[in-house]
């Protein structure tokens, strides 16, 4: 806290990423919705690798890693002030992240759940893109649960990218979009589309122009959610 007729500390957001790609994006979209946050960077690269070759399976291991993330990234404030809130941006990790969410007194955003909360208001049939194919069944499942807590029943309907995220890494972003903008002609008519990753949120431009209805991306949610949770 700060003492008696100090300045105020701007909010300080830990971000903790599996891939680089994601970093740009919620980057963007922080100057974009919330330039005053304070915001840092914790990347681990191995993440996203070791959950495919445990063919997307969360195990107790890869849960403990992330509960040892989380309590790093919490206690990375300055002069000894906690971080005010931890933001992951990897999509495929979301009980791992509750693990962390159960242990911690600041609060822990998972990735999608602002734009998830978000699709839910629009209507009951939701479209997810993805490019990681891991992330879709853990994303449709996170997504159900938050639905069932609301009370709601909705039709989901998801689709992967197949060569996205490959293309975005090789330096193909506008292959990376195309894709994905494909993917997005193929689902059927819904009343929202959420692009499930980060990283893939540069493609919504390509989204909207194949599809009418509204485009959620997780970045740009993420950050309205957090904004509005410290700044009313």
């Amino acid at each position: 806290m700060t003492g008696a007729g100090s300045p105020r500390l701007r909010q300080r957001v830990m971000l903790i990423h599996a891939v680089p790609e994601a970093v740009a994006p919620i980057r963007e979209a922080f100057v974009a919705g919330w330039p005053e946050a304070d915001i840092h960077d914790l990347m681990d690269s191995s993440l996203s690798a070791d959950l495919a070759a445990d063919g997307g399976v969360l195990g107790a291991r890869m849960i403990e890693r992330f509960r040892a993330l989380g309590r790093y990234a919490a206690g990375a404030g300055p002069d000894g002030r906690a971080s005010d809130a931890i933001l992951f941006t990897c999509s495929a990790f979301g009980p791992a992240i509750e693990a962390v969410r159960q242990e911690l007194a600041i609060p822990v955003i998972k990735p999608n759940e602002a734009a998830f909360e978000r699709a839910l208001e629009t209507g009951s049939r939701i479209g997810l893109l993805v490019t990681f194919a891991p992330s879709l069944p853990a994303l449709t499942a996170e997504l159900e649960a938050m639905a069932r807590a609301a009370g709601r029943t909705p039709t989901i309907v998801g689709a992967i990218a197949a060569g996205g995220m490959e293309a975005l890494r090789a330096g193909r972003a506008a292959d990376h979009d195309a894709l994905l903008a494909e993917a997005a002609a193929s689902l059927p008519a819904v009343d929202a589309i959420v692009i499930g990753q980060f990283s893939a949120a540069r493609a919504a431009d390509a989204i909207r122009s194949v599809r009418p209805e509204p485009v959620l991306t997780t970045p740009a949610s993420a950050v309205a959610k957090l904004r509005a949770a410290f700044l009313g």
